[in-house]
């Protein structure tokens, strides 16, 4: 993610009202298997991926890497929030003058729409302020993602650009660190 030493990982749990975030287990591969190849899920990140490929492809305990943050509700698995250090030379849009930090999410269907990826993603913002203080964190998703759309205006992610990836409009915003999400 960024530089190795300059934050500790994994961090202790970080607990919300309803949620837990963590470093991933062996009990969450299940719900990993479920997440990537969910056709709701893989609507707006290119496609959901084939389970029985999943099931030979993921390790016994999935996303082992620094900012990979498993959401869990009751003791089970929802959703993931991953902070990721984007390099100009790979894949996918970057602008470095802008911040590296990316901010990803993807949740099970059953956790649309409660507030869940709110919660979550506003928690491991205010993690990564702590842990790194003064760095910007960006975003990418599909303009026609209207549930995205939202929470990206919720945790104070301001438009930066619009560009094509993937065969659609993609929005790439910024939450600077004087951002501060309402």
């Amino acid at each position: 993610m960024t530089e190795p030493g300059l934050y500790a990982w994994p961090p202790a749990p970080i607990r919300t009202a309803r949620l837990a975030l963590r470093e991933s287990e062996a009990r969450d591969r299940a719900a990993v298997i479920a997440l990537f190849s969910s056709p709701e899920v893989g609507t707006y990140v290119g496609g959901s991926r084939p389970r029985d490929e999943l099931e030979r492809t993921v390790p016994e305990v999935p996303g082992q890497r620094p900012g990979f943050f498993v959401v869990e509700l009751d003791g089970a698995m929802i959703g993931m929030v991953t902070l990721d250090q984007r390099d100009a030379d790979g894949p996918g849009h970057v602008r470095a003058d802008v911040g590296k930090t990316e901010l990803g999410y993807m949740f099970l269907p059953e956790a649309w729409g409660q507030g869940y990826a709110t919660e979550a993603c506003t928690a491991v913002l205010d993690w990564f302020a702590d842990a790194l203080p003064g760095e910007p964190v960006v975003l990418t998703a599909q303009t026609a993602n209207a549930g995205s759309m939202r929470l990206a205006a919720k945790l104070g992610f301001t438009e930066v650009e619009r560009f094509e990836a993937y065969g659609a409009e993609q929005w790439f915003g910024v939450r600077s660190p004087m951002t501060v999400a309402g």
